[in-house]
């Protein structure tokens, strides 16, 4: 039987994301994917928040995103717009990307890094015992018709396969929520007559039709008139409801791709069932209001990828897993809320409109645009790891350092998806403290003269030191000394090693 350490179900962005964190730590870790290449009929998301691009550029490959997409201020709220220019960022805006680029980019990445992919294939089943995980794999596609099935061993399953996640479901992990209020055909079409381009919002709601300039194709979103579940949209459907909204169906046919969407929010009551593990829209669905899905599935992936790989290498007991579920059920928690109030805020009807109209002027005042921007852009969240400097569980800033081989950048130091302690004070200082870690975290001497600021708290004071973990959030901060260094080192990054 063929082992691995880990093996994730589902190669969209957050297991690809999950796998690349895997890969860099060097575990050994695969991926299951039912569809026999990267190809989308259609992307579903179009966009990365600022937050997501600072983790990518964490990793080194931002650019590859950036290079392919078009930088725009995206961190809107129910169609309200939220600057973030002034926000203190490298990437103080989002990124226009439909998701098939952005899932060949990661796909791309991932093969540089040596993951194996079982194509054509799906999780059917699976048994865990105290030591790891049996799974069965059926085939899919082309290649159900041949049989094939095959069963792999791992240490770990991590379920990245979706919003009807098998996974989720064979490891009995309940999924609370609420059900539908409203539902979306989501489509990408041909259409003989031009449309008029662009958003509409009025008494039938929200509804859209985009060019796709690289496919030569029309990318259509429709609010039904009444909400429809699980059953497959047809083309008759979506006739129907253009006519419904623009009067005409604009002679769509050709239709490489159609869905239909609601606004249920669900969210997994544990993120983990002993050595079976969620992530992304396995572990939380909501509307697709605000973008707010793909970006934090890939945040999911950053925070458990270096967590599972120490806990798989025995450096940290497994009890720190318990921190992936500490810290990201919060985040999804609160994106369920933000998306529900999102598409209340979206129904067409004048009492509404009303609430949009106020809230609109309410956004445009500074502290409330900077709260609901930092919420929006990822850039505000805080891990609550007990009291200390405002840095503290946030966002490690990407400061322009000096170092003795030159000129560095704190993002360039995760690079390699490994802590850093980050000494800004006397070279040398934390080394004695830190010593039994050295094989561990990268021990950094800088120099920094600029100002420190955070998105949404402003100014902040320079700490002496920090403790970078690898997801880059600030796992410790020094007041000049080196205490709590030791037991924040344990904590992240296992017991020390002596001799």
């Amino acid at each position: 039987m063929t082992t691995h350490a880990v093996l994730i179900a589902g190669g969209g962005p957050t297991g690809l994301m999950l796998a690349a964190e895997l890969a860099l730590a060097r575990v050994d870790v695969a991926i299951v994917e039912r569809r026999a290449n990267q190809d989308l009929e259609s992307s579903r998301a179009g966009g990365l928040h600022s937050r997501t691009i600072e983790v990518l550029d964490q990793r080194g490959v931002a650019e590859r995103f950036l290079s392919q997409g078009k930088a725009m201020q995206v961190a809107g709220l129910a169609m309200i717009p939220l600057d973030i220019s002034d926000f203190p960022t490298r990437h103080n805006y989002g990124l226009a990307l439909w998701q098939d680029r952005i899932e060949r980019i990661l796909a791309a990445w991932v093969d540089e890094l040596a993951v194996p992919i079982y194509r054509e294939l799906e999780v059917r089943d699976f048994a865990q015992d105290d030591t790891g995980v049996d799974v069965e794999l059926s085939p899919v596609g082309e290649s159900a018709t041949s049989g094939g099935g095959r069963s792999l061993r791992a240490r770990y399953l991590v379920g990245c396969d979706g919003g009807r996640s098998l996974v989720r479901k064979k490891a009995g992990i309940d999924f609370p929520g609420w059900d539908p209020s409203l539902s979306y055909l989501i489509a990408e079409v041909a259409m003989t007559e031009e449309p008029a381009w662009g958003i509409r919002r009025d008494e039938r709601g929200v509804n859209a039709l985009g060019k796709r300039e690289d496919r030569n194709r029309v990318g259509v979103v429709l609010n039904e008139p009444h909400v429809v579940q699980a059953t497959q949209p047809t083309l008759d459907d979506l006739r129907a409801a253009l006519i419904a909204v623009y009067g005409t169906d604009f002679g769509v046919h050709d239709v490489t791709w159609l869905s239909r969407f609601t606004d249920a929010a669900r969210q997994a009551a544990s993120y983990r069932a002993g050595r079976v593990l969620l992530a992304g829209d396995a572990a939380h669905v909501h509307s697709p209001a605000g973008g707010q899905g793909l970006n934090i599935g890939v945040q999911d992936a950053v925070n458990l990828g270096w967590k599972l790989a120490q806990v798989v290498s025995g450096t940290s007991p497994e009890s720190l897993l318990d921190t992936y579920q500490a810290e990201r059920h919060p985040i999804g928690a609160r994106v369920l809320k933000t998306s529900m109030a999102a598409t209340a805020l979206n129904r067409g009807d004048e009492r509404t409109k009303a609430l949009w109209e106020t809230m609109s002027d309410l956004l445009k005042m500074d502290e409330p645009r900077k709260r609901y921007a930092g919420l929006m852009s990822g850039l505000d969240i805080h891990y609550d790891l007990g009291t200390g400097h405002p840095l503290l569980g946030r966002r490690m800033p990407d400061l322009d350092l000096v170092t003795a081989s030159g000129p560095r950048r704190v993002f360039t130091l995760l690079h390699p998806a490994r802590p850093v302690l980050l000494n800004l004070g006397e070279p040398g200082a934390l080394d004695i403290a830190s010593s039994p870690w050295a094989d561990r975290v990268e021990r950094v001497d800088a120099q920094y003269a600029g100002a420190w600021e955070l998105p949404v708290l402003g100014a902040v004071t320079a700490p002496a030191a920090l403790l970078i973990r690898p997801d880059g959030y600030v796992a410790w901060t020094s007041d000049g000394t080196d205490q709590g260094l030791r037991d924040a080192l344990t904590t992240w990054f296992g017991p020390p090693k002596h001799g």
